[in-house]
């Protein structure tokens, strides 16, 4: 089962991250590049405990659908989603934040098993794991920057209104 592991440091207060991590509308700007939206469950905010959302977006040339779930909250320590329905055959995202004393780190574990059994661990060799691992950096950038700019602070006070910038 591949594992990634990333720990991305903001200077940002820890409810703010965690916030931002959870924000249906901030995921939607991460992922414009693949046209990543909402096509059931929740479609803005943030999600809660128990919530599932739907995604469509484009992966490797091919539109898509994943229903992930958040399974576990303990605000603002971490959550955890794990898919539901997808192209994977499961996928399990540990978000984890502590507060170092300087910063927020941010810490991500996303582990999955692939489709197609060899097939899969083949792809995930050549080229899924890497793929993934930039996806979710990407990701992480994005709430970075926006916890970091006051502009992560701005979306959430908007979706809480009803208006989202996605």
């Amino acid at each position: 089962m591949p594992e990634i592991r990333l720990e991305t440091y903001i200077n940002a207060d820890i409810n703010l991250v965690f916030d931002l991590s959870r924000s249906i509308d901030l995921h939607q700007i991460s992922t414009a590049d693949t046209e990543e939206k909402v096509v059931g469950g929740r479609f803005s905010g943030l999600i809660l405990l128990g919530e599932q959302v739907t995604w469509q977006a484009r992966h490797f040339g091919l539109v898509q659908q994943l229903t992930a779930q958040i399974t576990a909250l303990h605000a603002p320590d971490f959550f955890v989603d794990e898919m539901q329905k997808g192209a994977f055959k499961s996928f399990k995202h540990e978000h984890i934040f502590r507060y170092n004393g300087q910063q927020t780190v941010m810490t991500d574990v996303f582990t999955y098993v692939s489709p197609c059994w060899i097939f899969g661990r083949i792809a995930d060799y050549l080229f899924l794991k890497a793929y993934m691992k930039r996806f979710l950096f990407k990701r992480n950038q994005v709430i970075k920057t926006y916890a970091e700019n006051g502009k992560g602070s701005e979306l959430l006070l908007r979706c809480q209104a009803g208006f989202s910038e996605a």
